[in-house]
């Protein structure tokens, strides 16, 4: 996915340059160093949720017979 990315913003930046389009050189340039920095939405583990850690141990359980 990040080479993906990296070949639209490089398209797009390259693409603003020819038209001369200050907001696609801006738009293009975000594009291209988010793969490079390795960052957005789930780059660096984003989404992933933090495993819930129980400190709490088991006990035994003593059974007593009902007659």
């Amino acid at each position: 996915m990040r080479f993906i990315r990296l070949a639209a913003g490089i398209a797009i930046t390259v693409q603003a340059i020819i038209a001369r389009d200050a907001m696609l050189v801006v738009l293009g340039l975000l594009f291209t160093g988010m793969p490079l920095f390795n960052i957005g939405c789930c780059g660096t583990s984003g989404c992933a949720a933090p495993a819930k850690k129980n400190s709490v141990t088991t006990k035994d359980i003593t059974y007593e017979e009902v007659v």
